[in-house]
């Protein structure tokens, strides 16, 4: 494990695999809280330099807030998908949805920051692209469950 950061709230070492032991893919409560912080550290550390932050800890971060279907943690997603260009690509432009593709939207539409309107053209960018076809919560949750447990 490289020594940039990979680290909980209490010293220990977290990769992608202890967070999927320690929170599993549908955190709650104070768990959640701790999935944020988390990737907010990896968020940082991959703005600072491509390679220090660990995308993949990154992406299950995502899947996990996706999980808990917040829109506030829209934004947050977003932020970690646009760190760097390794985690653009390894974040998947669903994950901004937990809460439902028509619903970020609005709920993005209803921002006024430069953030959430870029947010928002990218995904809409990728629906006229068909990346929502067939698209649904619990499609893309299975999907997940499915990627993590094999």
């Amino acid at each position: 494990m490289r020594d940039s950061g990979q680290w909980d709230t209490k010293g220990t070492a977290m990769d992608e695999d202890e967070s999927l032991r320690r929170y599993g893919l549908r955190p709650t409560g104070t768990s959640l809280g701790e999935v944020r912080e988390l990737l907010t550290a990896q968020t940082r550390l991959e703005r600072r330099a491509q390679g220090d932050g660990d995308t993949a800890l990154m992406k299950l971060c995502c899947v996990q807030l996706f999980h808990a279907g917040g829109l506030d943690d829209v934004l947050l997603v977003w932020s970690a998908k646009t760190a760097s260009f390794d985690s653009d690509c390894s974040i998947d432009i669903q994950l901004l949805c937990g809460a439902g593709l028509p619903e970020t939207k609005a709920w993005l539409a209803a921002r006024s920051t430069p953030e959430a309107g870029e947010a928002l053209r990218r995904l809409l960018d990728c629906e006229a692209a068909d990346d929502f076809e067939g698209f649904s919560v619990g499609t893309r949750s299975a999907w997940y469950a499915e990627y993590y447990t094999s």
